[in-house]
């Protein structure tokens, strides 16, 4: 959580997707590898759409919460949505208002850019 301001105000720290899913095909018997997509519905007719399902309507669904709860102690929030899997939850998200892919990158620039002057 950004203020306003520019000050950091803190954070919420959890699993990812892809380490979500790694844990999943390697603990979980006869799951094999999917590609990773925008689910078309909830429930899921195969294994493939199950996990589909749940991996993006169950981040979405925490990412939902998570906003929430932080609206609940700080008041209303602008969301943006970074990373590069950003894309695959933002459509089914409630909250998230942007996405910004390449925020850490921009980032990265912006320092590269203050020190060089």
């Amino acid at each position: 959580m950004v203020s306003a301001n520019g000050e950091y105000l803190g954070g919420a720290i959890a699993p990812g997707i892809e380490i979500s899913l790694d844990a999943l095909f390697g603990r979980a018997a006869a799951v094999r590898q999917i590609a990773l997509e925008r689910p078309s519905h909830v429930l899921g007719k195969s294994t493939m759409e199950s996990i589909q399902s749940g991996t993006g309507f169950g981040y979405a669904s925490m990412v939902d919460g998570l906003c929430a709860r932080i609206e609940a102690e700080l008041g209303e929030c602008t969301v943006v949505a970074t990373g590069g899997l950003a894309h695959l939850i933002a459509p089914i998200s409630d909250r998230i208002e942007h996405t910004e892919t390449w925020l850490t990158l921009h980032g990265l620039r912006l320092i590269y850019e203050k020190n060089c002057v």
